[in-house]
């Protein structure tokens, strides 16, 4: 299975009360100096990628490359990034800000109720909140649904405006 996630406050957070991983000293580390890992993705991302193929898909314009050796300096791998420069090659300025179904990808998980709204009929949107401490087991227990092939309920932390 195919499994991405969003980078600005669903990977990163600077949310006031975020948790964050231990700052790494290697030099894979230091590329990204400054940007902190939530609490517990490292473990999370290294169990999904003993099983799954892990992307990032994110609407910010950071380099792939330097995307992909941040994580490896906290022993995460994974196989492609989506930037905002390669989204707009293939589907331009017009439409959804994500269409993870566009890239393969079975689950994304992201913070946005917005990027659920535009992908709720493909129902392969997890939505985890910046200030959520159980935001790791949210994304397991999404991961098992997709595999049981199972349709998604509507969230239970629904924003009223999106329903």
């Amino acid at each position: 299975m195919r499994i991405s996630f969003d980078l600005d406050d669903t990977l990163i957070s600077y949310h006031p009360g975020a948790l964050h991983e231990p700052v790494r000293t290697g030099w894979l580390a230091r590329l990204w100096r400054g940007e902190p890992l939530r609490l517990g993705a490292a473990a999370l991302l290294t169990e999904l990628a003993r099983e799954h193929e892990l992307w990032i898909y994110t609407t910010s314009h950071r380099h792939p490359r330097a995307v992909w050796w941040w994580l490896r300096g906290y022993g995460v791998r994974v196989r492609y990034v989506v930037n905002q420069d390669r989204h707009e090659r293939a589907y331009g300025r017009q439409g959804r800000s994500k269409n993870p179904a566009g890239f393969g990808i079975d689950l994304h998980v992201d913070d946005s109720w917005g990027v659920w709204l535009e992908n709720r009929f493909e129902r392969n949107v997890c939505v985890v909140l910046p200030d959520d401490h159980t935001w790791a087991d949210k994304v397991r227990d999404a991961v098992a649904r997709v595999l049981r092939r199972e349709a998604p309920a509507e969230p239970p932390d629904l924003p009223a405006e999106y329903r």
